[in-house]
Parts: C-alpha cells; sequence; structure tokens
C-alpha cells in the first residue's frame, strides 16, 4: 500500500515544472520529502530547477518532454517517470498548459490544436498511463490545476477557459473513477497568478485583484501549498471536487 504518512517514500511526476506554478509545486512537494520527476519543455530551465532542489536537499529528476506531440509521446513521458522514480510515480499533478488569448475568429488551427492536445489529451493520455499502476499499488493522487476562467465568461479568451472546464469535469469523473480504488483526484484551481510567463503584464494583475478580498495576485507558492495539503493525509476525504485558490476573484465582487 501507498505510505501517504511518510512522504520520504513517496513520488510526484509534475509538468510544467521548469517555472511557475509547476516550479513551485515541485520545490514544495520535494521539500516535504517527494521524490519528484520535474517535467518541462526547455532543456535547460527543467535541469536547472532539478539540480536546484537536489543542492537545497531535496530529491529529482529531469523530465524533458513536449506534451503537444503525439500521444505516444506522453506516454513515453510517463514511462520515464515510472524507470526515472524508481518504479512508481505515487502522485501526478496535470499542471503544464498553454494559455493563448484572443478574438475567437484569430486563433489559428495550430493554437487550437495546442490548447486541446497540451491542455485536454495530455492529461487523459498520463491518467490512462499511470493509473492502473497507482491502483496496482495501493492508490495514489490526481492533482490537475485549473483555472478561475473555468467558470466565468470572459472576452477574448474562450478556448483557454473550456479547456480548464474540460479539466474540472475530467476530475468528477476520474474520481468516479478510481476513487473506490484508493486513487483521489481533485482540481486545484489558482487565480489571477504571477508568474514568470506573465511578467510583463503585471499591472494588468495587480488592476484584475485590487477588488479581491485578497487584494493582490497569487503567488506561485500558494498553489503549491494547496497541492501539498491535497496529497496529504489532512485531506483524506477531498477528492472529486474543485479547490479554488483565487482570493476570492471567482466567487465575490467587492466594487
Amino acid at each position: 500500500m501507498t505510505n501517504e504518512t511518510d512522504p520520504s517514500t513517496r513520488t510526484a511526476l509534475v509538468t510544467g515544472a521548469s517555472s511557475g506554478i509547476g516550479e513551485a509545486i515541485a520545490r514544495e512537494l520535494a521539500a516535504s520529502g517527494f521524490t519528484v520527476a520535474v517535467h518541462g519543455r526547455n532543456e535547460e530551465r527543467t535541469h536547472a530547477v532539478s539540480a536546484s532542489i537536489a543542492e537545497q536537499g531535496g530529491r529529482a529528476v529531469p523530465l524533458v518532454a513536449d506534451l503537444s506531440g503525439s500521444a505516444d509521446d506522453v506516454r513515453a513521458l510517463a514511462s520515464a517517470a515510472v524507470e526515472q522514480l524508481g518504479g512508481r510515480v505515487d502522485v501526478l499533478v496535470n499542471n503544464a498548459g498553454v494559455y493563448p488569448g484572443g478574438p475567437t475568429e484569430s486563433l489559428t488551427d495550430d493554437t487550437v490544436d495546442a490548447l486541446l492536445t497540451t491542455n485536454i489529451r495530455a492529461p487523459h493520455v498520463l491518467v490512462a498511463a499511470l493509473a492502473p499502476a497507482m491502483v496496482a499499488n495501493g492508490g495514489g493522487h490526481v492533482v490537475n490545476i485549473g483555472s478561475w476562467m473555468a467558470r466565468v465568461g470572459v472576452p477574448f479568451m474562450a478556448l483557454y477557459p473550456a479547456t480548464k472546464a474540460a479539466v474540472e469535469q475530467l476530475t468528477r469523473a476520474w474520481a468516479a473513477e478510481y476513487g473506490h480504488r484508493g486513487i483521489r483526484v481533485v482540481t486545484v484551481a489558482p487565480g489571477a497568478t504571477a508568474t514568470p510567463g506573465n511578467a510583463d503584464s503585471a499591472e494588468v494583475l495587480a488592476a484584475m485583484t485590487e477588488g479581491t478580498p485578497a487584494g493582490r495576485p497569487v503567488q506561485p507558492i500558494d498553489i503549491a501549498r494547496a497541492v501539498r495539503w491535497v496529497v496529504s493525509d489532512e485531506a483524506v476525504f477531498v477528492t472529486g471536487g474543485t479547490i479554488d485558490v483565487d482570493g476570492g476573484i471567482a466567487s465575490t465582487r467587492m466594487r
């Protein structure tokens, strides 16, 4: 059986972990004792994050792959994670995603394909590849990183939120499908989050969040701490739903 009480015996694959939210999740899990597979598309950044975790006393391995490739490429990533993590993946964090926006008519076919393959197909392929072994090993966790936009209509950003709404539905379905076999599945939905990828939009993020209860953008560490709690014994009855870590942006209006 998976030993949830002792994180030092557990492993995690975090996709999109070479920067931003994924990096924070990888670091938080490693600091809690997990052995973490750090996935990213950029080889230099992915190896740098893995090496930095190791320098700080954690255990991490780098895995470089493009999740917008073929389904077989994604399955190869799953196999590599199992091999590099000593034969098992106890926690899968589906964090990698792309988020191009703009008017609906401006999205190219290639952009649409990238959104669908990276944000929906890749998590589906990874769960299909890894969940059976989680069951055989006594259980595990799948954490899908969603978005506050999944339940709010915003102009010029139609397809990205739709992919995150699909992720929330996958969470509900997977929790029903695998729950009785020992796998808990949860969506953690960030609000407007300050990451290196949107550093040039700092003023926009500040304006978006000024009127929220939190009054500021979410930080990646806020998401990472929620994920760490979700995969702990303290959250043993948390499955099938969405945890908003958004400062109240999706559920409140203060002005």
